[in-house]
């Protein structure tokens, strides 16, 4: 580091922090300008905050049974107060979370991560604008898109990561519409984002709300249907509850991890009524335990409606 921080924090929440598993899914994909994890564990992360931008830096002690986090820029204090947030302090429903014994891919996830929590960001409206780019489309079409607009229309970071701002809401909204296209984002997805920018700062009054209001209060977004509010709970608000319905993948990995067949989402959602509440952590501890079905058939073909066509891989998104 060449830059001394401008702000220090030591955690120390009375249970080990596996830093890096619970900040992975802030991630947007590989190569995300706005994230960065090192291999010794620690996680790098920049974002604005309502006091200004700031750079976080988190990593574990372990032999310390603490977490060591420091800041630069003008948010510093801002996200050095959400650290035990960030890291799933406000998660406390977890100890009321038991696996049921006739699922034992869960029960074995649960014992192998008992030391997980659902972590807050409280930046919502940087969460529905990634969320909004991934909406229908491939994981790494989304991806992509996040990665070009970040790279060309967000600013750097403060601190020495060499990280990037993702852009403001009014960044968002002078995007030309080329850009939008060239990064792959027709209109549908744009608008998502360019209509919620004008109420970014009314977003962030959903944190202090119930889960079910601030998910109706999201649904009332144009383009903001079941699975965009749930990708944008589950990060920014912590919603242990926030299942990733209409996602391609999700329910039909969910099901056959804990049935061994493959259902789609109604038929999911019977299976786990059992977890209300905590629906989102039993969707996650599948995924850390790597639970997906068997794939058999051709892969669904990538679509061609936008000039980015640099894609390999696949994963499909809902709305």
């Amino acid at each position: 580091m060449t830059a001394a921080p401008d702000g220090e924090l030591r955690w120390a929440p009375g249970r080990p922090v596996p830093v890096a598993r619970t900040l992975r899914g802030l991630r947007r994909g590989a190569g995300d300008p706005t994230f960065r994890a090192d291999p010794d564990g620690t996680v790098w992360r920049a974002t604005r905050t309502p006091e200004g931008p700031a750079l976080l830096r988190v990593r574990a002690r372990p032999g310390d049974a603490e977490v060591e986090a420091q800041a630069w820029g003008p948010g510093t204090a801002w996200v050095l107060d959400g650290v035990p947030e960030l890291l799933g302090a406000a998660d406390d429903t977890w100890d009321e979370f038991v696996p049921r014994p006739e699922h034992p891919a869960l029960v074995e996830a649960w014992r192998a991560h008992p030391h997980w929590r659902v972590g807050r960001t409280r930046a919502v409206f940087e969460a529905l604008s990634a969320s909004a780019l991934e909406q229908v489309v491939t994981g790494v079409e989304a991806f992509a898109a996040w990665r070009r607009l970040v790279q060309r229309f967000g600013e750097p970071a403060p601190g020495p990561a060499g990280l990037r701002l993702p852009p403001t809401p009014q960044q968002w909204t002078r995007i030309p519409s080329w850009e939008w296209l060239q990064a792959g984002v027709e209109l549908r997805r744009r608008k998502v984002t360019i209509l919620a920018a004008p109420r970014a700062g009314g977003l962030e009054k959903t944190l202090a709300m119930a889960p079910e209001a601030a998910d109706t209060a999201l649904r009332s977004l144009t383009g903001v249907g079941v699975w965009t509010s749930a990708e944008v709970r589950q990060r920014a608000h912590g919603h242990a509850d926030a299942f990733s319905f209409g996602d391609y993948h999700v329910a039909k990995d969910v099901s056959w991890a804990l049935t061994g067949e493959v259902l789609d989402d109604a038929g999911c959602a019977q299976v786990i009524e059992c977890y209300r509440g905590h629906r989102f952590r039993v969707q996650q501890l599948l995924r850390f335990a790597g639970a997906a079905r068997p794939r058999r058939g051709p892969r669904m073909t990538l679509p061609t409606h936008t000039p980015n066509r640099a894609v390999r891989s696949l994963r499909v998104r809902g709305g």
